[in-house]
């Protein structure tokens, strides 16, 4: 049964930033063909569900979003509901069977052909693409970008490292890295939009290779360098990290390039060099303490940031004293922790050497406590203090405006007389675990 074209759309994220960037896109897409953002999201003709797949929970949210729609027939009082992104690609047909409802499933790598698999929906055709055809969609998309005072800059993505809990290796392809002139033209134009600062994006962000201008081979450090002669840029930033991809150029970089702000989100995901192994995470827990190191030598204010899983398969008491013990040492100043969530194809989803729910409910407790502790310790560390915040959103209150501080911590002023994409000094006067708050004193330099 056919359809009506869509007019309006809603497009709804689940999981990291590269998903956010594929949202942006999918969004500018759609402009591009003449719709419009939906004005309530619930009345949107057609609505996107871009997917996450790292863990169980967010894609079975994904399946529950897709019941709440309700939708039981293609009438035309339905919306059009399309699944993207890497639950799409890692489940495929399944979500077609499990959900009917659902018109067009689409991959990752696959979203630039939504204007035509709309087309197919419309005439009665039910729309499945889940080609990983590496970057082939960047040259689709729209030019022109939309932005904010902060903006995300997708770089590289896919990734060859085969961790044995992922599936992001299955579901986004092998590694592979846009050109260097791509990526500066985007940065330009991101600029022009009203960009102050720019996060480059990728699954391995720092795997990024290209050559430049002049033919030279260069790496993430080099497009930084490069970024940092953009006349309008104050602000730079990327993620996320491998420590197998931590140059010593790029760790130079930090110290070198005042636009690169001094944040550091290198995931280890646990203390234990047995688990890190059974993972296959190619570093040691030695190695990636010793990039930390280096890091902070350069550049002495970094903020460091991490990623955590307890109860990996066979991850014992002494394993998790490792991981407590790591994060102990380093001080993190942000970090995200989870629960293992075996994913289907995965190596370590086959281990007879499961974690029973119980044991790593109470060592992501344990965890979570010395992180959030850390936290609060290093945010605390900011009160009386003045740093320079880039304002970026309004806040829940009446002239409150939220803002990052270079160390990625969220600043809320009362700000009457700013506006979003101004860049203050703020002096801090409180600060929690998870945000500070300040007083503007003055704009900072243009």
């Amino acid at each position: 049964m056919s359809m009506d074209s869509p007019k309006t759309y809603t497009i709804k994220n689940y999981g990291c930033q590269m998903n956010v960037y594929d949202g942006e896109r999918m969004a500018e897409l759609f402009d591009a063909q003449g719709m419009t953002p939906a004005d309530d999201k619930n009345d949107a003709d057609i609505v996107v569900l871009n997917t996450c797949h790292i863990r169980e929970k967010a894609a079975e949210k994904v399946y529950s979003e897709i019941g709440r729609l309700g939708k039981t027939s293609r009438s035309p009082g339905g919306p059009m509901i399309a699944v993207a992104g890497c639950v799409a690609q890692a489940e495929g047909s399944e979500i077609s069977r499990r959900a009917p409802t659902v018109d067009i499933v689409v991959g990752p790598q696959a979203y630039h052909n939504l204007p035509q698999m709309i087309a197919d929906v419309t005439s009665g055709k039910r729309a499945v693409d889940l080609d990983l055809p590496g970057l082939d969609k960047f040259s689709q998309l729209p030019q022109k970008r939309k932005t904010g005072a902060s903006a995300f800059l997708t770089v590289q993505e896919g990734c060859d490292k085969f961790c044995t809990y992922c599936v992001v290796p299955y579901t986004r392809g092998a590694e592979v890295s846009r050109s260097w002139s791509a990526l500066i033209d985007e940065a330009k134009a991101l600029i022009e939009g009203g960009a102050k600062e720019i996060t480059l994006l990728g699954q391995n962000v720092n795997a990024w290779t290209g050559e430049d201008d002049t033919g030279t081979m260069q790496g993430l450090d080099g497009l930084i360098r490069a970024l940092d002669r953009l006349d309008g840029l104050k602000r730079i930033r990327y993620m996320t990290s491998h420590p197998n991809d931590m140059t010593e150029g790029l760790i130079a970089a930090h110290g070198d390039v005042e636009k690169l702000m001094p944040f550091l989100h290198l995931p280890v995901q646990s203390g234990s060099d047995r688990i890190l192994k059974a993972m296959n995470r190619s570093h040691s827990r030695d190695s990636y303490l010793k990039i930390l190191d280096r890091a902070r030598s350069v550049r002495p204010d970094i903020a460091l940031s991490g990623d955590f899983i307890v109860g990996f398969p066979g991850e014992s008491d002494a394993d998790f004293a490792d991981t407590l013990s790591l994060v102990r040492a380093v001080g993190y100043a942000q970090a995200f922790s989870f629960k293992y969530s075996p994913r289907p194809g995965t190596p370590a989803a086959d281990m007879d050497t499961q974690i029973s729910t119980d044991i790593m409910d109470d060592r992501l407790q344990q965890l979570q406590s010395q992180l959030v502790a850390d936290q609060s310790a290093f945010n605390s560390k900011m009160l009386g203090k003045t740093c320079e915040v880039l304002l970026e959103r309004p806040g829940k209150l009446g002239n409150q405006l939220i803002g990052k501080s270079p160390w990625m911590q969220s600043v809320h002023v009362l700000a009457p007389d700013l506006t979003i994409g101004d860049i203050v000094h703020v002096e801090i006067t409180d600060s929690g675990p998870l945000s500070l708050k300040g007083e503007p004193t003055m704009r900072a330099a243009a």
